[in-house]
């Protein structure tokens, strides 16, 4: 398949990666930059600068000044109003070496190569995400984050479709795709049949979500190893984080994804070659297209590469979830409006008895400044937090948002003048305001969205002032947005099959209450703002509820 099935090209290509294998400690933009040039393409730098909101325990960094990389292989056969996109993150240390080697490899080839029909682009970036998104930015002219990046020189045509390499080590066992992108979205499935297709070509072990496919899909063990694999991608997609660059591009209607290569020990290797002639065959195939990927889906599920389910099956369950809001707010309708009144000469005087949207409009906006106060406090407080406490400023920011989370339970608002069918009409507005917020969230993203219908319906459903409020409290903070994301993490743990205590799990859970944060401030993650400003003010509603007087 194609030109690297010649053993004496292949042969140059891995003595080639040999020479650009050298150990790489930091950004070499120099060498980069004159690596690029001795093959042929225009090579230009972008500069970049970004003050986090609070220092990011995870990578140690708080200040972040880097520069990308690029250079830019002109369609010879075309008037260049399209692109291609092939990057690789360069990180500290040489845990990226093999691929950015493997990426100037294929600069190369390509560079010698007539057929192409669109720009290909060959982007090294500096800081990850945060230097993908400084690139995509300054390719756009767009700055939606607030970031300092000095201008591109160089541009291509419109970016059709993009891939970001990873090889965690100069051994590869398997290939791993990453689909999952900011704030929930996929690529079209055709780009992941492409990659499994090639996969299946050249015969290079190919996984999602570090899974292997098995061959006994119809068997009891097969199901469930089928439902981890489909409830890991739940999980990552319901998080609304970026897995990888790719996840930024999809924010430019770019189809993307990141290849991983994988060192899981097995006896099956991959040498560089054979993922250059995959990421060859990709690119050729992308080259031939005339349109943008479309015709396949945009929303579905993956149990495996070679099985998917669409949205006109998962999301049924979803709307299931929802009917059983409507139907209870239809209840609370009835039971409204067939509650007699009467006035003195004994004529029916619903319109002065009966509560209206104004007598729950305490509760409602209390819930909502709450939810605002949890929104803006944790990063407008943390220096006065460090200031009066022995904690760092990532310490700060998660403590106080659970601060003003767990201040927000001691709150309950109610209206004394119509102390029966006030929370009626509080738990009705509060049912028809859950089912559209679930509504727009599951269209947004299905699977944030389904998490919360599967936690927030029950107790939606459930609470009233007449149960007994000690179980019943428990019941509803166990159900709450803080809870299910504790859950989240000991469950997604338990789905990689790596299990952790519940002091481990709990730093985790912190880890990802800061994480959360920062992917909002960074990239524009909506998760933080629509658990913050929506969903907890919605759950305080339901809080209020069961304390009503």
């Amino acid at each position: 398949m194609g030109l690297l099935s010649d053993p004496n090209r292949r042969q140059a290509l891995i003595n080639l990666l040999t020479r650009l294998n050298a150990p790489i400690c930091g950004m070499p933009v120099d060498w980069l930059v004159k690596t690029m040039q001795a093959r042929g393409l225009e090579v230009f730098t972008q500069s970049f600068s970004r003050t986090l909101p609070f220092p990011d325990e995870n990578t140690e960094r708080y200040v972040v000044k880097g520069t990308n990389v690029y250079g830019i292989l002109r369609a010879p056969r075309a008037p260049r109003t399209e692109a291609l996109v092939l990057s690789a993150p360069c990180t500290p240390g040489d845990n990226n070496n093999q691929a950015v080697g493997l990426l100037l490899g294929l600069a190369h080839y390509f560079r010698n190569q007539v057929y192409w029909a669109k720009d290909i682009i060959f982007l090294v970036n500096e800081h990850d995400l945060i230097g993908m998104q400084a690139w995509l930015e300054g390719y756009h002219h767009t700055n939606v984050t607030g970031m300092d990046w000095s201008p591109l020189q160089g541009r291509g045509g419109s970016i059709q479709a993009a891939l970001s390499l990873e090889l965690s080590s100069d051994v590869v066992t398997s290939l791993d795709i990453v689909l999952e992108g900011l704030n929930g979205q996929l690529p079209n499935l055709d780009l992941a049949n492409l990659f499994y297709a090639f996969c299946q070509k050249i015969g290079v072990l190919c996984t999602i979500q570090g899974k292997l496919q098995r061959n006994d899909w119809d068997s009891a063990s097969g199901y469930n190893h089928a439902v981890q694999t489909m409830m890991l991608m739940v999980m990552k997609q319901a998080s609304g984080r970026p897995w990888g660059d790719h996840g930024l591009f999809l924010r430019y209607h770019i189809e993307a994804a990141t290849v991983k290569g994988v060192n899981s020990f097995r006896h099956y290797k991959t040498d560089a070659t054979t993922i250059g002639r995959l990421l060859e065959g990709m690119y050729r195939k992308l080259n031939n297209l005339l349109e943008r990927l479309h015709q396949s889906y945009f929303f579905y599920l993956l149990p495996s590469l070679s099985h998917f389910v669409s949205i006109g099956y998962y999301m049924p369950a979803f709307g299931l979830l929802a009917v059983i809001l409507l139907l209870r707010a239809l209840d609370l309708w009835v039971q409204l409006s067939a509650q007699p009144s009467r006035t003195e000469d004994g004529v029916a005087g619903t319109e002065q008895s009966n509560p209206g949207v104004l007598s729950v409009l305490t509760p409602l906006v209390i819930s909502h400044l709450t939810g605002a106060a949890l929104y803006m406090l944790p990063v407008r407080f943390q220096e006065v937090a460090v200031e009066h406490f022995p904690v760092s400023e990532t310490e700060a920011v998660v403590l106080t948002a659970i601060a003003v989370y767990t201040a927000g339970l001691a709150l309950p608002h109610n209206t004394h003048r119509y102390p029966d069918m006030g929370w009626r009409v509080l738990k009705l507005v509060a049912l028809l305001y859950l089912a559209v917020l679930l509504g727009c969230t599951a269209v947004i993203n299905f699977s944030l969205g389904f998490i919360l219908a599967l936690t927030l319906v029950p107790a939606a459903a459930y609470v009233t002032p007449h149960v007994p409020k000690a179980l019943s409290a428990f019941f509803l903070v166990a159900l709450s947005p803080a809870c299910t994301l504790l859950f989240s993490v000991f469950f997604f743990q338990e789905l990689q099959e790596m299990p952790v205590s519940f002091q481990d799990g709990w730093l985790l859970y912190l880890s990802v209450i800061a994480q959360g944060m920062l992917d909002h401030y960074l990239y524009g993650s909506l998760v933080f703002p629509l658990v913050a400003l929506l969903v907890y003010p919605c759950w305080l509603l339901f809080w209020n509820i069961l304390f009503w007087k």
